[in-house]
């Protein structure tokens, strides 16, 4: 769900923008400042890698990944995906984003670091040391997020502080079905969602409906992308994306995949979309045309059919996958 939220975030903020009137590039611009903000949140998770210095080469590479996990339980969606934190913090990630040397940015520089400043303090105050390095490591991304787009775009500080609220709100909303729930209202008390939703009892058709969602995320990103670069969706899938309806074999040969171990359903999934994307057929019999000269093919149209294909590959495979599984394999 990592890329999920931060392309939720995008597509949502371009989207508003372009309603709003904005010229297209504006629109581009603000989608990606708070898709941006978005993936900060998930910044938590640096604390994982601590999981890593127990784990031994005997263990495996599934013993890796289990202990990186395990170790980013313990902070991972607390502080950094509380509302009430991303309330505070936007405002002075705003703030960063004031440009120039003038006693008000000096000012508005001082204030986002009170701010800032704060929040550690009381992350240290309310959940230990821990907490505290993990709020200084959220403070510090939005901070270089805030300066870069002060340095690189036109955007106003006003309008900085609303990507980034933005963001940081619609993060922990796509934590509900894949994990626990965040602490929403930390360092309050957070009575609200205080498990995880389940979309069906089945482990297997949850996780192919978490997988769904995740899919339906990207597909609105590329969606806005298109409308704001005039660009069709549809036309720029090759036929060679089909070839993920084969996929729904898999469903027949292995095990079936639950949140807790899914990683050879998630890499081979998404194996077969990167194949159909980046594989292209050739002509097996030459055939005889006048000579002229050929245009190259523009590079970002190239990529688009790659990454577009790639997708609709996955997608069908998922689709392929889930009915093979429900229809032949029984569901409890």
């Amino acid at each position: 769900m990592f890329v999920g939220h931060a392309l939720l975030a995008f597509a949502v903020a371009a989207l508003v923008a372009d309603w709003r009137g904005w010229e297209r590039r504006p629109a581009l611009v603000v989608g990606v400042v708070a898709g941006a903000f978005a993936a900060i949140p998930d910044v938590d998770v640096a604390y994982a890698f601590v999981g890593l210095l127990r784990w031994q080469v005997a263990d495996g590479v599934l013993g890796a990944s289990t202990a990186f996990w395990d170790a980013s339980r313990v902070v991972h969606r607390s502080a950094t995906h509380s509302l009430v934190v991303g309330a505070v913090a936007a405002p002075a990630f705003g703030l960063l984003a004031v440009r120039g040397r003038s006693d008000r940015a000096r000012v508005a520089y001082l204030s986002a670091l009170a701010v800032l400043t704060a929040l550690v303090a009381v992350a240290l105050l309310a959940d230990g040391p821990l907490a505290a390095v993990v709020v200084v490591l959220f403070a510090v991304s939005g901070a270089l997020v805030a300066r870069g787009v002060a340095r690189r775009t036109t955007l106003s500080p006003s309008t900085v502080a609303i990507a980034a609220l933005w963001g940081l709100w619609s993060h922990p909303w796509g934590d509900l079905v894949t994990g626990s729930p965040p602490d929403w209202f930390f360092p309050f008390d957070s009575p609200m969602l205080e498990s995880r939703v389940v979309l069906h009892p089945d482990p297997t058709l949850h996780l192919l409906g978490a997988f769904a969602i995740e899919l339906a995320t990207i597909w609105l990103a590329v969606a806005v992308i298109c409308r704001l670069t005039d660009r069709a969706i549809l036309a720029s899938v090759d036929r060679r994306a089909g070839v993920g309806a084969a996929y729904g074999l898999a469903a027949l040969a292995v095990t079936p995949p639950t949140l807790d171990v899914s990683y050879h359903f998630v890499f081979s999934i998404l194996g077969v979309g990167l194949l159909c994307g980046a594989v292209r057929g050739t002509r097996s019999i030459p055939v005889r045309r006048p000579r002229r000269r050929r245009l190259p093919r523009p590079r970002a149209e190239s990529t688009l059919e790659v990454a577009l294909t790639a997708l609709a590959a996955v997608t069908i495979a998922l689709a392929a996958y889930a009915a093979v599984y429900f229809f032949v394999t029984p569901v409890g």
